[in-house]
């Protein structure tokens, strides 16, 4: 699935948050780590792969049948929008992982990294310190905003908060509270060279749908994201007289309205050939008027860049124009209250509880928010994730796992391969080009090969708020010194910690962090069947996403490039949407299907990395891979996608997210023929297709 992290959340193979990190956007403060199951929450791989009893049939409902056990004794913890097979493994790993920090912080001999670590979690859990400092330590931050005087102080100000937060291709968020959003990665084109990407930003729900969108479950929502702006801003101190706030949260509304009036969908956005679109200095000013980008890029400490890749034109022309347009005393409160909303997790408790009212309970059905310890892990996590992860590997990663998983690895690419052989569809100078991919393909498994310095990040005991925003500026600063390197191909995007795994298009390169591989996905002790179709079908997966809509356009070296011939791309496209129609079908609730388009490269890399996965665990086991083991390969790859979500974080993820729910990402299999025979799916059931239907890409 498409990710990376810190600064950047992301989502990759796990559904909107279910990862082993919440995102802090969505998640009432800072990120937020997995619950603590409730008795009867998920318990573990070992009773949860057993189908369900009854008259269910595997060719009715697979997730259904293969979860059944699960999914009827499985309640979502309270402070969970969902639960599912990664957020319990995400929960284990948490446990172990608070431990080893807590241990660091009292470690008097420990080395100056690992009691950063500890420091800056402990200064997140005392909450008597941040209680007894009140809003004191934000102060300065508003006061630096109410001194704004004219627009090109206001231009400076809105430079000044752009943050290295956003990520297009490697991750299906591309939230940013900032009004940009800036992503430094090597150029489209140029593979020597790192650029500076600008994407859509300024937006405090989740997407522009929610401020554009006529239903009435949208109005509602946004009457109360309404309210929350105003009670953050009455919370510091914004409110003159009694109805003071809200007038201005109205008008702080409406620009965000405005903002997002000229946003790109969902689709548009994970186009990356609407995307590529280069800019010069001279043509932000000939494209989107209304704001000095001199005095943007200066103030954004990127003003010795000359070129830069726009992917969300439209966004850099109306967002422009509504600064020369709107009063400054509307933006100067649009500043105020979203630096308050960003920093409300080491705020006072009670911006912590009305960040949560909404972003938790209002957005997405969660009833309980998470308890501090797990907010105070997220939010360590995020400042200081590979200084974390490398106490976790130290630990809990032995070099037996990562040697089988390379093998793993290696097993499954070569099968992908023999299936690129295998297309009689695909000219020669295509194949040529695929395997050339294959070939140069960059594979990190467990741990970077090079890990973070921490060395310049300032961490004080006791002071919360200054960690949090000193290591804000350090982690932006870290990504902006990129833009005077040359590109590393294999730099990591995720830390070992994380329970999720990306393929990077543009360094041709995959990661799959230590936290992953581990049971349910990888358990030493189980069949090769059951771990081919868990962590093999992520493996998979992610091998696949260098083929699938958005990867294929991608060659070896990560440069944009039609490297396919016409009618090779006509018959990958003709598949595709064989794919897109089949998920559009899908239906979870009466007024709101899948969106077909908008989940198709990840639907695409479920469909092909399940088949390489299958090819690779046959070709492993030789005489001992029979049909019952391939009943444990699909099992295994069901009970991976077993998942519970509230309504409203389901239907924010259908809306949002470029994964479909995982009971339809469980039904991948009805396109493969091995399935079939494995349950002995008959017409009528309702996942038969006909073999003339089932959807054969790669």
């Amino acid at each position: 699935m498409k990710t990376s992290w810190t600064p950047i959340r992301h989502t990759a193979i796990v559904l909107a948050l279910c990862g082993a990190f919440a995102s802090a956007a969505f998640a009432g403060g800072q990120a937020a780590a997995p619950a603590k199951p409730t008795a009867s929450a998920d318990k573990g791989a070992a009773a949860d792969t057993a189908p369900a009893n009854g008259t269910l049939r595997p060719g009715d409902d697979f997730f259904a049948w293969a979860n059944g056990g699960w999914l009827s004794k499985t309640d979502i913890p309270a402070d969970r929008s969902s639960w599912g097979a990664m957020a319990s493994l995400a929960e284990e790993t948490n446990q172990r992982i608070v431990k080893l920090i807590e241990d660091a912080g009292k470690d008097k001999g420990a080395n100056s990294e690992a009691r950063k670590v500890g420091d800056y979690f402990a200064a997140y859990m005392n909450e008597g310190a941040i209680e007894a400092r009140g809003v004191a330590p934000l102060k300065p931050q508003l006061d630096r905003i109410a001194a704004i005087k004219d627009k090109p102080g206001l231009v400076r100000a809105l430079g000044d908060s752009l943050r290295a937060d956003v990520d297009p291709l490697n991750n299906t968020d591309f939230f940013t509270e900032n009004v940009f959003g800036l992503w430094v990665a090597q150029g489209l084109h140029d593979t020597a060279r790192n650029m500076p990407y600008l994407l859509q930003g300024g937006l405090g729900m989740p997407d522009r749908a929610y401020y554009l969108d006529s239903s009435e479950r949208m109005a509602g929502l946004r009457t109360q994201y309404q309210k929350h702006i105003a009670t953050m801003l009455k919370l510091a101190g914004y409110s003159k007289t009694e109805n003071d706030a809200d007038a201005r949260a109205a008008k702080v509304f409406a620009l965000e309205v405005d903002i997002a009036n000229g946003h790109a969908s969902r689709a548009d956005s994970a186009d990356v050939l609407k995307a590529d679109n280069t800019w010069t200095l001279k043509d932000f000013t000939a494209n989107a008027p209304g704001l000095d980008w001199n005095a943007f890029f200066k103030a954004a400490q990127l003003g010795d860049q000359d070129k830069f890749i726009v992917w969300h034109p439209s966004a850099m022309k109306g967002t422009a124009a509504l600064v020369e347009r709107i009063d400054l005393a509307t933006w100067k409160d649009y500043l105020a209250f979203h630096r308050i909303n960003q920093m409300a997790g080491v705020l006072p408790k009670a911006f912590v509880d009305a960040r949560f009212d909404f972003y938790g309970r209002a957005l997405t059905g969660t009833p309980q928010q998470s308890l501090r310890w797990k907010r105070a892990l997220g939010a360590t996590n995020e400042a200081m994730d590979e200084a974390v992860g490398k106490l976790y590997v130290a630990k809990y990663f032995p070099a037996e796992n990562k040697a089988r998983l390379q093998q793993m690895v290696a097993n499954i690419v070569d099968a992908f391969g023999k299936r690129v052989d295998k297309l009689d569809w695909m000219a020669p100078a295509t194949r040529a080009q695929a395997k050339e991919k294959l070939k140069t393909l960059y594979v990190g498994v467990g741990y970077p090969d090079k890990w973070k310095s921490y060395a310049a990040l300032k961490v004080v005991p006791n002071d919360a708020f200054g960690n949090a925003v000193r290591a804000e500026q350090f982690h932006y600063k870290e990504e902006i010194a990129k833009l005077h390197h040359k590109p590393e191909r294999t730099e990591w995007a995720m830390p070992p910690q994380l329970v999720n795994a990306v393929n990077l298009p543009l360094q041709n390169a995959l990661n799959f962090p230590a936290a992953i591989l581990q049971p349910p996905f990888f358990d030493p002790k189980a069949p090769d069947a059951a771990n081919y179709g868990s962590i093999g079908a992520i493996i998979g997966h992610e091998i696949s996403h260098s083929f699938d809509d958005q990867g294929a356009q991608f060659d070896a070296q990560g440069r944009l490039r039609d490297w396919w011939t016409e009618e090779d791309m006509e018959h990958f496209k003709a598949a595709s949407s064989k794919l897109v129609a089949q998920y559009n079908a899908y239906k979870p609730f009466p007024d709101l299907a899948v969106n077909g388009q908008l989940t198709l490269s990840e639907n695409l890399a479920d469909l092909a990395g399940l088949a390489a996965a299958y090819d690779a665990y046959r070709a492993s086991g030789g005489k001992n891979a029979n049909e019952e083991g391939d009943r444990a390969f699909f099992i295994g790859y069901a009970s991976s996608w077993r998942n519970k979500a509230r309504e409203a974080a389901e239907r924010r993820g259908i809306l949002t997210d470029g994964h479909a729910p995982p009971q339809y990402r469980t039904a991948t299999v009805r396109n493969l023929d091995a399935w079939y025979k494995a349950f002995d799916v008959q017409p009528g059931q309702a996942l038969y297709l006909p073999p003339d239907q089932r959807v054969r890409v790669w």
